[in-house]
């Protein structure tokens, strides 16, 4: 595909007589966690009074055209940019299937294109002639038939020995000549410039196909039956990955933290949630560093890598050992209940409204805090994280992973494990009552807990508020802490191989 586009966005501009560039220094990308990249590089240019064709193969097959600035650095020399053309229809044997259409190649086929009982040679190619009737193209019609239509035309025809055939004989054999043939996604540029100059520019421009992530893997050693308290290690790793269609022999890669504010082709303003690395870790080597920009952050590799296409890439930026981790158990009867929305108050008075008698079990949550008295103490990116436990005769088993999001530094890392097995709880209505004349709903529960476990332990019983946002807790059997306006949160204490039961009391009003 061929696109035209004019750069508004250029104070300056570039050149070079017709001619591509010679071997390619090193790019400088910076990538953003949600497949796309700023790429840079330079180039030299060679300019004469007047009009000059400009191209470069340094570009990606995923070039979002009306994004590249092309500018000299220095500020020394003007130039002119009159028109840039992006090509990324790089040649493929479909395209070359379709250049020679209605022409005769050769194909490379298989024994069994030959005669019955005539001989073949060992280690000798079979050629035999075809003429392509139809190439296969890749288009389908926008209809209801789109389907049936992309496979008549994905098939191709050509015609061998007086007979047409669906498909290709063999493996095609084009003629050597590349003349015509786009063999690498290419800018081209026509450069107007006063006078003979030559100088070097930098070429930058947004590509798709280029992202990174975290990930973290938290190995707990044995320590016997699981503590409520255990010293952890921990590794993050940011995998970056090139789907671009383009290689990078030679890269130099930072990494943007922060929430970028993209248009999708679609003319959709998304904000890609991106990364945010922070100061104060053991980074491995001391190779991955950070520092402020704009209001996020960048994180420089701080070396020049290999970085090929369709290459997954992992590099290890914390280290961190001796991080106390947590562990806790939580219970939500009602996780699945949406609260009442009322624009004037009202309060949703159907009595088996957020019962669900099924919902026994309870969740396992390792935490840890994030600060440098815990071996921490930077801001740690979104990403998945691994639990590991070595048993008692050494080999490490995978216990759960979850999904955290960006936790600043001092703030508390929890990872939900799974559900625990010794540990049930059950949840009930035991009185509800609606009185009309004065709005009010009186409603009581009960959490019954039972733990098989050797030793006490302790569940976070969590209870949302959903009937309304005026209520009140009128009586209860232990403490509770309100976590939000619509969320309340009982510790309850189990003894060992015991049981525990918490009741409560709310009254809503409207």
């Amino acid at each position: 595909m061929r696109s035209l586009c004019a750069v508004l966005v250029l104070a300056s501009s570039v050149s070079a007589q017709q001619s591509t560039q010679p071997a390619a220094p090193s790019t400088a990308l910076t990538i953003y966690n949600e497949n796309f990249a700023v790429a840079r590089t330079a180039i030299d240019l060679d300019l004469r009074s007047g009009r000059n064709e400009v191209s470069t193969t340094r570009v990606t097959s995923q070039l979002e055209p009306d994004s590249v600035i092309l500018r000299d650095p220095s500020g020394l020399h003007t130039f002119r940019i009159l028109e840039q053309n992006y090509d990324a229809g790089v040649i493929d044997q479909d395209s070359m299937l379709r250049k020679y259409e209605g022409k005769t190649i050769d194909f490379e086929v298989g024994p069994s294109r030959l005669p019955s009982g005539e001989p073949v040679a060992a280690n000798t190619p079979i050629i035999v002639s075809g003429t392509i009737i139809r190439a296969p193209r890749n288009s389908a019609w926008p209809n209801q038939y789109s389907q049936f239509v992309s496979y008549q035309q994905s098939q191709p025809l050509i015609e061998v020995n007086g007979h047409l055939e669906f498909v290709l004989p063999g493996t095609p054999l084009f003629p050597a000549s590349t003349d015509g043939l786009l063999l690498e996604p290419t800018l081209r540029w026509q450069i107007e410039s006063e006078r003979p100059q030559k100088f070097p520019v930098e070429l930058a421009y947004i590509t798709q196909g280029l992202s990174w992530s975290a990930t973290y893997n938290v190995v707990v050693p044995d320590s016997g039956a699981a503590a409520s308290e255990e010293k952890s290690g921990l590794t993050g790793w940011v995998t970056i990955q090139n789907q671009s269609g383009s290689e990078f022999p030679s890269a130099r890669i930072k990494l943007m933290a922060g929430d970028v504010a993209k248009i999708t082709p679609q003319n959709q303003y998304q904000m890609r949630d991106q990364i945010a690395f922070g100061t104060g870790a053991n980074i491995v080597n001391g190779q991955v560093t950070q520092k402020p920009f704009d209001d996020f952050h960048l994180y420089d590799l701080n070396r020049t890598v290999s970085l090929l296409n369709n290459q997954t890439m992992q590099v290890q930026f914390v280290d961190a050992s001796g991080v106390t981790l947590s562990r806790s158990y939580r219970y939500n009867g009602a996780a699945e209940m949406q609260p009442y929305q009322s624009n004037n108050g009202y309060v949703n008075q159907q009595p088996e409204f957020g019962i669900d008698p099924a919902n026994t079990k309870i969740q396992i949550v390792e935490s840890f805090k994030n600060s440098s008295a815990n071996h921490l103490g930077m801001p740690l990116p979104a990403g998945r994280i691994r639990l590991y436990r070595r048993d008692s005769d050494g080999q490490m088993e995978f216990v759960g992973e979850s999904m955290i999001n960006h936790t600043p530094a001092d703030d508390t890392v929890r990872i939900v494990t799974g559900n625990a097995f010794d540990i049930k709880a059950s949840r009930r209505q035991t009185d509800f009552h609606v009185n009309m004349q004065d709005r009010i709903v009186d409603e009581s529960f009960e959490i019954h807990l039972t733990s098989q476990k050797a030793e006490p332990v302790t569940v976070s019983v969590v209870e949302p508020m959903y009937r309304g946002v005026n209520w009140e807790i009128r009586d209860k059997s232990a403490d509770y802490a309100k976590l939000d306006a619509r969320t309340i949160e009982f510790p309850v204490r189990i003894p060992a191989k015991g049981d525990a039961t918490l009741t409560y009391s709310v009254r809503y009003t409207w």
